[in-house]
């Protein structure tokens, strides 16, 4: 892999700032990451509730914070699962990054997190996000109408899911790692 995931340190603040800042009109109106002091903080507070775990996917070659992947409203007990939110930056897509950072966080939140499903919520219109699921070997479970407000908007999206068994049989990450496209994605620009 040319990346790996690392936990949000408060010394990221300025960097994790401008770079959401700098990816806006890649973001939108899909994701809208925290562009501020305050927002960052608040961020890094709700990664310390049991119910959030997010981490940075940072380039090995320069360290770089290429992307950033969340779990959110972990639910324990009968369901164990979470919500899985991500996005990358300006510069640093269409490069297999953020599906090889996606992976690695698949293998934390079924390894020492324990959960057994996984589900992203992605609005029709994100075709870039779509793809991603799919590559990750995701299945489309069906369509949730006005699902979140995202943007001051109630929004339709498509739930797709895989499940730490599902995951396990692929490989997780060694599965991802093995296929063609990060072959592709490895030479760099």
């Amino acid at each position: 892999m040319r990346v790996y995931v690392r936990e949000p340190r408060a010394a990221d603040a300025e960097a994790f700032i401008e770079k959401n800042r700098e990816s806006l009109s890649l973001h939108r109106p899909w994701v809208y990451p925290m562009t501020t002091q305050a927002g960052y903080e608040a961020y890094l507070d709700r990664l310390g509730e049991d119910r959030y775990e997010g981490y940075f996917v940072c380039r090995k070659r320069d360290d770089e914070i290429v992307g950033a992947v969340n779990f959110s409203e972990i639910i324990r007990g009968a369901m164990n699962g979470a919500f899985v939110g991500y996005w990358g930056y300006q510069g640093c897509t269409g490069r297999g990054y953020l599906t090889e950072g996606l992976a690695l966080g698949f293998d934390q939140a079924f390894g020492s997190l324990g959960l057994h499903r996984l589900e992203i919520n992605i609005q029709p219109t994100n075709t870039n996000s779509i793809a991603l699921a799919r590559r990750l070997g995701l299945r489309k479970e069906g369509v949730s109408p006005k699902y979140l407000n995202i943007g001051g908007e109630w929004r339709d999206h498509e739930r797709w899911a895989v499940l730490a068994d599902e995951w396990a049989e692929k490989g997780g990450s060694l599965w991802v790692r093995s296929r063609k496209y990060i072959e592709r994605s490895k030479q760099e620009i």
